[in-house]
Parts: structure tokens; sequence; C-alpha cells
């Protein structure tokens, strides 16, 4: 009974801090002319609020008994709250007695202060000490699971640390960890592990099937002592088929994987740790490493013939040059990008006049990743200058002369990922040849037919006409 008494705690904990925190509302309101009319609510409040105090306090007392929590945090969170119900009942006690006109503002913000430390040392309690600060560190992540650390030869990895503890980590500490020991069980120590909770050990190593742990991981679902709760994320079969595995092994804490025992069962389990698929990420079109300020002067010169030049990203150093709104360019205006041929990452060129020359000067610019050279005078002879550019990742040559041979002189810079060469020289029976040369990259050879069907048109009639 004294149990189930403490349970009620989560249900009435709430009422004091609403019902008291109105309260303070009210009497805060009173001091402004106007809200007069407020003043007997401020009693009826503080008589309630004083009462749900009271109520808490006294089940979080029973429910501190249980153990299933810090101690330490629970005896702040207790005498907090002793504090509050002590001073809602004083503040009550004046309140009927009208001797808090002087000082009538102070008595709320005292009282919300308490509140408010009581209640954050309670959510620390059900949520863990970084519940309240884990909001500003962990945007965008916050119920994302705790990642794995990676194992790259799971041989030599230590059982324990490197493969079980993660996964209790993961399954487990939330409720028999630092701040919350359900149970009385503590199992981020390996000390407190083997000593187990109330009902016992619950580790029998070399014996994984009357092991405690097991067995409550093995229940039900439904049944109340199943772990972890079912409103939990549960182990996955793996998960399960691992921490079997190393309880039967003798759940020895410092061991390499190597030296225990590995039925034939548990091999691809271990292996499946180890050959962890990593994300293939595309590089960076911007270099991460910084770069001093673009020549001012060579800027306006360039921004005077009609280039645009722009920084590819806020507070960037790096540009972005195009010569759209130039369609007269030439080589020789190519030519005043060489002061910036450390900033110049990006360069569009298409539907000018230049030529191979230009891309002489464009090979000393060894920052840019992506080129756009459209419907230009570049040949495959002005192309093969390009392998100076090992940064290329993006190459437009739609519209030039360009043959199969000229793009196939770029097959050696690493990161190409793009080709476009729509309306080239390359024929139909060099696509083999391309695409050996370039296999992670993407060619484009345009000419797109999309079929038309007959859902995409419809029939419009003229207006009937009045009659």
């Amino acid at each position: 009974m004294t149990e189930l008494i403490g349970h009620l705690h989560p249900l009435l904990v709430h009422l004091p801090i609403g019902i008291l925190l109105l309260g303070c509302f009210f009497q805060l309101l009173v001091l402004r002319p106007g809200y007069a009319y407020l003043q007997p609510a401020i009693g009826i409040t503080l008589f309630w609020g004083m009462l749900s105090a009271v109520a808490a306090c006294l089940t979080g007392y029973l429910l501190s008994g249980t153990g299933d929590y810090d101690e330490q945090l629970v005896t702040r969170h207790q005498w907090f709250g002793i504090a509050v119900a002590a001073l809602a009942a004083v503040y009550y006690a004046c309140f009927r007695c009208k001797v808090i006109n002087k000082y009538s503002w102070a008595w709320p913000l005292v009282l919300i202060t308490l509140v408010s430390i009581t209640g954050h040392l309670g959510g620390s309690l059900t949520h863990g000490s970084d519940y309240l600060t884990g909001s500003f560190t962990n945007i965008g992540v916050r119920d994302a699971p705790l990642p794995e650390r990676p194992i790259p030869n799971v041989q030599e990895a230590v059982a324990y640390t490197d493969l079980v503890q993660p996964l209790l980590q993961r399954k487990c500490y939330s409720c028999h960890g630092p701040n919350k020991q359900k149970g009385k069980l503590r199992m981020d120590q390996i000390a407190l592990l083997m000593k187990g909770g109330k009902d016992g050990v619950v580790l029998q190593p070399g014996n994984a099937e009357k092991s405690e742990l097991m067995q409550r991981i093995l229940l039900e679902k439904s049944d109340e002592k199943h772990m972890p709760p079912k409103e939990k994320p549960q182990l996955t079969e793996k998960e399960l088929a691992l921490l079997h595995w190393w309880i039967a092994s003798g759940a020895s804490f410092d061991k390499k994987t190597k030296e225990l025992s590995q039925p034939e069962k548990i091999k691809p389990i271990l292996l499946s740790l180890q050959n962890k698929v990593t994300e293939n990420k595309p590089p960076a079109d911007v270099p991460a490493n910084n770069v001093e300020k673009a020549d001012a002067a060579a800027i306006k010169k360039l921004t005077d013939k009609g280039v645009v030049l722009i920084p590819v990203a806020l507070n960037s150093n790096y540009l972005v040059a195009s010569f759209v709104s130039l369609p007269s360019a030439t080589d020789s205006d190519v030519r005043l990008l060489l002061p910036l041929k450390k900033q110049l990452v990006w360069l569009k060129l298409n539907d000018t006049k230049v030529s191979d020359s230009a891309l002489t000067v464009i090979a000393q610019c060894s920052n840019i990743t992506r080129l756009e050279l459209a419907n230009t005078r570049v040949t495959d002879k002005g192309l093969a200058q390009l392998t100076a550019l090992q940064q290329l990742q993006s190459v437009n040559i739609v519209g030039t002369a360009v043959t199969a041979a000229g793009l196939l002189a770029l097959k050696n810079i690493p990161g190409l990922r793009s080709i476009y060469f729509y309306r080239t020289a390359v024929k139909a029976a060099d696509w083999a040849a391309l695409k050996k040369a370039f296999p992670a990259a993407t060619l484009d050879s345009g000419g797109y037919r999309v079929p038309l069907f007959e859902t995409d048109t419809m029939l419009v009639k003229p207006p009937k006409k009045e009659q």
C-alpha cells in the first residue's frame, strides 16, 4: 500500500505547480490598478496549492523509499519540495492575516523560484540531468539513438566495452543508470551490475538461461516484469544473440572477442558489427580550407566588364564567376581571372566566344570544381589542358566540337562525377568507352524524348454562343 501511494506522486506533483503559480500570478496582477477583483481568488488558490504541495511531499517521500532513483538528487528534490510546501503554508497564513501588504511582490517571486528549482530537479530524476540543456546541445538529434562505436577489427575488440556496453547504454541505462535505478539496479558500472538489484543478482556468468537479465528480456512484452518496458525500444534479435553469447561465454569485462568461444551462430553477427556500411559522401564542391580575400582591383576590372562575381556562401572568400551577361567575352577577358585563381571555384562561360586559349588560363585556377563551357569554341586540344584541375567535379561542354578522345583525356581526374556533352562530336559508338573510363560519373548526353500520353493533353472547346 505504501508503494502504491508513492506511485501517486507523478499524478499529484503537477497540482501545486499549476495552482501555486496561478496564485502567484494573481498576487502580482493585483499590484496593478484595475485588478483588485482578483484579490479573493488569491486565498483560494494558495489554500489548495498548499494542500496539494503537502500531498506531493508525502507521496514523494514514500516513492523515494523504493530506491529507484539517485539518492543525492532525490534528497535535493525532496528538501526543495518541502520548502515549497512550507512557504506556501506561511504565505497562506500571512495572506489570511493580512500581514503581507508591505512585501506583497516578494512572496510570489520567491515561491516561483522555489517551484521552478523543485520542478527542474524532478525532471532531472525522471529524464536525466541534461534533459533541459540537451535541447540546446543536441538540436535535431534529441531522439536519435546513440551511435555504435566503430569496430575496425571485431576479433581485437574488448567484448564488453566495444560490443555489449553500447547495447546496454542504448536500451538499459535510461532506467538503470546514474539518475534512475529501477529495482535498485544500476548497470552503468561493472561492480553495481554484478551486485544486482533488490531481487538479487541479474548475471550468472556462463549461464545465460538462468541469468535474471536474460529471463526478463525474454518474457512476453505484455508481462509486467518484461524488460525493457513495452513502451521503450526493444532489443533486436541480433542484440539478444550478442548479449546471450557474452553471458554464456563467461560475461568477461576485459577479454577480447577472440579470447571467447564463438559458436557458428554468433560468427556472422560479430562480423556484421565489424563490416559497417559507411556512407560514401561525394566530395564537397567548395574547398574546406580557408582562403584570403580576393584582390579588390581585379574584381573591379571584371565587374566593370559585366562579369558577375559573387561569394559561393555567406562569409566565404571563394567565388563564382559568371560571364552569362557578357556573351561577347573572349580569351583576353578570361585572362582577367588569373589574380583570382585561388578564390575561383565555379566558372560559367556558356554562350561566349572563348576558345582553347582560354583553357590555358583556366587550368591555372586549381580550385575550380564546376566548369561550364557550353556553346563555346573549345576543342579536344584545349580540353586536354584541364587535367591540371584535380578538384574538378562537373564539366559542361554541350554544343562544342569536343570528341570522345577529348573527354577521355579527363579520365584521371579523381573527383569528376558529372559530364554534360549533348550536341557534341561524341558518337553513340563511343558510349561504352566513356562508361569504362568514368565508372563513377554521370554521363549526360541529352536529347531526351519524353513520351506523350493521352492524359497529357486536354481538348479545349470554344464557349457556347448565347442564344
